[in-house]
């Protein structure tokens, strides 16, 4: 055997035995070793044939866009306290527009300056009078604000594939349609509720001070007082699980929100076995929460998720280091999921499900066994009509088709592949391709030469010329 024939020889094998090795835990599953099962996956099943979920979901970029706004209200607020600028109040209002309600003409002029030298993508509106103020009128630019619903989707789309890597779906599909719609494939998901509560979940934190002199029963009969916002805090009774929940008032400002997060994890409080959620603030979040906490000790901070309270605790001392946590009589589930939509971020505008499928198992495994029944029965009927019409030749043939069919398998399973029946009628489809290929080299070589026995040039510089015996000899 010649060295060239040795070396490859020794390359199919060893690609063989790699390939047998990476299809192990498809084949055999858990009967194992971990190393194993640890160092190749199995192959994986796409959406058509193990079910799952199809969902379509819309996203509402306007509400992005009120809530740019909102950001902005409180950042100029801040801005023209810091400048002693004297106004009454600002407001967000329809439109996309900011209203400064100042009480002359002067603050008005400053209050322009201010806000066109922080937000150049605001123009200034109309000048209108309200009794003894002034109204000054603000508008998003028709580029920002298209700006503003592009990144809001843009964003959302980035959320939610962190959220569902995080849930553990192998091999999801995450794109984004036309307009604000995004399309989420969930292949294998066993409770589906689960996955749109999970990704439905706006998951906006926020802190806010709760106003103690408040009283919540006039708050219900519409008597809210100036700043403030009427919430229900979430109160659950560890005895019988059932869910409450408790009015509350608290200010409209947030003083801080969870975007300065930057980690969220699931903790059991050894005192009451119950499961909390406890978080990190990044370095801004550390020094804002510090701040906060040192200012307000001995009032209440509510933490709001979603627009729920599910706690009200009383600031002791300040706390430093950026550590919190959020607790509300959670169950473990609900705390794993909620620490996963808090370390995915929030996502920037809430999200609506358009179309909603369910895939069901059973008709993805009746897929699978349709495919595979049709891959052998090509398979069988190729290689038996190999065999017979070209006998030696056509074993070799049928041998390297094995091999091929193996080696794509092995390739799904190395690389993390997903298989789906367009995939299946890819291995049938090169099944007959690699037969062709087959077919076309033995014609040719059984017509080559053989008319009226004329020679034919060999490789060496001597003669191909056809024997009695049928056969090609130089």
């Amino acid at each position: 055997m010649s060295n060239s024939l040795k070396i490859r020889t020794g390359l199919v094998l060893g690609c063989l035995i790699l390939a047998l090795v990476s299809l192990g835990p498809t084949l055999f599953g858990s009967n194992l070793p971990d190393w194993w099962r640890k160092a190749f996956d199995p192959i994986h099943l796409g959406l058509d044939l193990q079910g799952g979920m199809h969902l379509v979901l819309g996203v509402d970029a306007d509400k992005a866009v009120e809530s740019r706004l909102d950001t902005i209200v409180d950042q100029s607020e801040d801005l023209l306290r810091e400048k002693d600028v004297i106004f009454k109040r600002i407001d967000r209002s329809s439109g996309e527009r900011i209203i400064v309600t100042v009480y002359d003409e002067e603050s008005g002029v400053q209050a322009d300056a201010i806000m066109a030298e922080n937000f150049p993508n605001l123009e200034a509106m109309t000048l209108t009078a309200e009794g003894a103020y002034i109204q000054k009128n603000y508008r998003l630019s028709d580029n920002e604000i298209e700006t503003v619903r592009e990144y809001a989707v843009r964003q959302a789309l980035e959320t939610l594939r962190n959220r569902v890597d995080q849930f553990g779906v192998s091999e999801p599909t995450l794109q984004r349609q036309e307009g604000n719609r995004i399309l989420i494939q969930l292949p294998g998901v066993k409770d589906p509720q689960r996955a749109i509560d999970l990704l439905g979940k706006t998951a906006r934190l926020e802190f806010k001070m709760v106003m103690e002199d408040a009283n919540p029963q006039d708050a219900i009969e519409g008597n809210l007082p100036a700043g403030g916002q009427l919430l229900y805090e979430r109160r659950v009774d560890p005895r019988s699980g059932a869910v409450s929940e408790s009015p509350l008032v608290v200010e409209d400002k947030t003083i801080l929100t969870g975007d300065l997060l930057s980690n969220a994890q699931v903790r059991i409080d050894t005192r009451f076995n119950d499961p909390y959620v406890a978080i990190d603030f990044n370095s801004v979040g550390a020094k804002r929460f510090d701040q906060i906490t040192g200012a307000n000790v001995g009032k209440r901070m509510a933490i709001v998720l979603d627009d729920t309270v599910y706690s009200a605790p009383v600031i002791r001392e300040r706390i430093s280091g950026g550590s919190a946590q959020v607790s509300g009589s959670f169950t473990e589930q609900e705390a794993t999921d909620l620490a996963i939509v808090l370390r995915a971020g929030s996502l920037p505008a809430p999200v609506n499900i358009l179309e909603n499928r369910t895939v069901g198992p059973s008709l993805g495994q009746d897929s699978i066994d349709q495919g595979m029944r049709s891959v052998l029965i090509g398979f069988v009927l190729v290689v038996i009509a190999m065999l017979i019409y070209y006998k030696f030749s056509g074993l070799v043939a049928n041998t390297v088709l094995m091999l091929n069919l193996v080696f794509i398998m092995a390739m799904l399973s190395i690389f993390g592949a997903t298989l789906t029946l367009p995939g299946i009628a890819g291995i049938v489809l090169t099944v007959g391709m690699a037969v062709d290929a087959n077919v076309l080299i033995f014609e040719r070589a059984h017509s080559g030469g053989a008319a009226s026995g004329k020679d034919t040039p060999c490789s060496s510089g001597s003669r191909f010329r056809k024997s009695e015996a049928d056969d090609y000899r130089c």
